[in-house]
Order: structure tokens, then C-alpha cells, then sequence
């Protein structure tokens, strides 16, 4: 099996864990996920299965959209319901809808954020949460990501109000965050409370398979796999001539001439990859589309499924 599942997570079990898991139910030795959801958070988990864990690096950097709550006047040390609880503070009636509403349009854009010591980010080779549950903390450098659109859905007003949302974000946005950061700008902490994955890319939830479903009847992972072509939809095709199909599928470089059609968009250097197909429209690899010394397109593969 090479393609992609598109997967529902539940709470409480981590995507290594669903990972071990397609394993074990489908007998496949190499699968991959293309972007960790923490255990707390539910919802879409690509998982990539055989030839197609090749593919990871181009789906990781999907756009993302997330549903989750997140309530005011209470901080966590991990800045989720999983934490312990650092600060309460009781939340005046200055804060409303329109006030909400507001903040969220000034965290659209590309803002900074440094990652949360109970996260899986990376320090001198060790794992940000597991000096954290040492009661170590570091020093993070701020990222950049992006909002690309951040919208109030329910605002209910009480002694701690909840504040139910919807974000698209770039990846690497650590929602937790958002909501703490939010929460301290206006005075009163807050932590996230629940977040459900809604979509990744062109992956919605609503076209994802039951971990449970997939335990119970395994022929729902050829039913639902997604093959690599059009998970990478996205990307230009170009259709290799019979003489230089072996040239790719070893690697090599192959010139214009040895492509039966050249995108337009190619010829005016848009596009960074390409798909690679035979003239049996077998996929042979993913390509970069470079220029060499006489400014003439050559074609280079960075991915190649020789097994495919």
C-alpha cells in the first residue's frame, strides 16, 4: 500500500501512537505522519503509508484550520486542560464579543511565537517536554508563523468566559499558545480547552476514517487511501518519453526534449516541483525544474518510487 490515510485522531493518544498503531493494523514497516497533533487535540492526522512517507516534507507544510475553545481568567503551566493550573483571575464585564473580535484581527498576519516548554520542539537534541517535566526551563527563540484567518464563534460570558473559535494557520502554530498570549494581552491569562483539527490542505475531517472503524474492518484502508498524485494535486505533471523513463527512475537529470509536454507555468519558473509521470501514467517522481548553463529547463528528481 503507498498513498495517504486520512485519519481521525482522538483525544488522548499521540500521533506516534496512531502511527504504531496503522502499523500493526495494516502490516506496512514504513509509515509516517506528516505533522504531530498533540494527545489533548482530535481531529485530521495524515498518515503516509509505504513509498508515500516520501512525500511527508510536501504535506507538512500545509495550511491548517483548527476549532477550538479556549477559556479566559484561568492559566496552565502547559497552556492547555492538561496543565496545572498557575493563575486564576475572575474576568470583568469589560470583556465582550466585539473586544474578542478585535484581538483576533491583530493576531491575523505573520506573528511571533515562542514555543511551549511542554512542546516537541527541540533543545541541544532533547525534547522540550521532557526537560519540562524535570522542572527545567530553557531559553526558546520566537518563530514565525502565520494566521491567515482567525474568527470568533460563540463568546459565552461567565465568571470565566469560554471563547469558542476558528483559525487557518501556517504550520508550526502552536494554538496553546495563541490562546495564552491572548488570554495575558488582555489582562486576564487564558489556556485552550478543546481543539479539533478540521483541515489540512485539502483534507477535512469530514472525509476521515475512524481509528476504531479501521481496528475493526482493515479493508478501509484501501478503501479510504489516497493516492500520492492526488495528494499532491496541487503540482504540475509533465509526461516522460519512453527512452529516458529508466534516466529518472535512477535519478538522473533529463532534458526538455526528453518530455513529451512542458506546463506554461514551467516556462516561467512558478512552479518548484513537478510530478514525474512514464507514458503509461505510472508516477515515477517528484522533480525539480532547474536551468542549466544555457538557461535550457532540465529536469532533476528529488523523490523517486521506483516500487510504485
Amino acid at each position: 500500500m503507498n498513498g495517504i490515510l486520512n485519519i481521525f485522531k482522538p483525544k488522548g493518544i499521540s500521533s506516534h501512537h496512531v502511527v504504531k498503531e496503522i502499523r500493526n493494523i495494516l502490516n506496512i514497516p514504513k509509515v509516517g505522519h506528516t505533522g504531530t497533533l498533540d494527545p489533548s487535540a482530535s481531529g485530521v492526522l495524515l498518515i503516509c503509508l509505504g513509498q508515500a512517507t516520501k512525500i511527508a516534507e510536501f504535506l507538512v507544510g500545509m495550511k491548517k484550520q483548527y476549532q477550538g475553545e479556549m477559556i479566559l481568567g484561568v492559566s496552565t503551566d502547559t497552556q492547555d486542560s492538561e496543565g496545572k493550573v498557575i493563575q486564576k483571575k475572575e474576568v470583568e464585564a469589560d470583556i465582550d464579543e466585539k473586544g474578542i473580535k478585535n484581538i483576533f484581527q491583530k493576531y491575523e498576519g505573520v506573528i511571533s511565537q515562542t514555543p511551549p516548554m511542554f512542546s516537541a520542539a527541540h533543545y541541544k537534541g532533547k525534547r522540550l517536554y521532557h526537560l519540562a517535566r524535570k522542572g527545567i526551563e530553557v531559553k526558546r527563540s520566537p518563530k514565525e508563523v502565520k494566521i491567515y484567518k482567525f474568527n470568533l464563534i460563540n463568546f459565552d460570558q461567565k465568571v470565566n468566559p469560554i471563547v469558542k473559535f476558528e483559525v487557518t494557520c501556517s504550520k508550526g502554530t502552536y494554538i496553546r499558545t495563541l490562546c495564552s498570549d491572548i488570554g495575558d494581552e488582555l489582562g486576564y491569562g487564558a489556556h485552550l480547552s478543546n481543539l479539533v483539527r478540521k483541515k489540512v490542505g485539502n483534507f477535512h475531517i469530514e472525509d476521515s476514517v475512524n481509528l476504531e472503524e479501521l481496528r475493526k474492518d482493515k479493508t478501509l484502508g484501501k478503501r479510504y487511501l489516497i493516492s500520492i498524485d492526488s495528494a499532491l494535486e496541487e503540482l504540475n505533471k509533465i509526461i516522460v518519453k519512453s527512452e529516458a523513463t529508466k534516466t529518472v527512475l535512477h535519478g538522473g537529470v533529463i532534458s526538455v526534449e526528453q518530455v513529451i509536454e512542458v506546463p506554461e507555468t514551467l516556462k516561467t519558473g512558478k512552479d518548484k516541483f513537478v510530478k514525474m509521470f512514464d507514458t503509461k501514467g505510472n508516477l515515477l517522481s517528484i522533480g525539480t525544474p532547474i536551468k542549466d548553463d544555457r538557461k535550457n529547463i532540465i529536469f532533476k528528481p528529488v523523490k523517486v518510487f521506483r516500487n510504485y
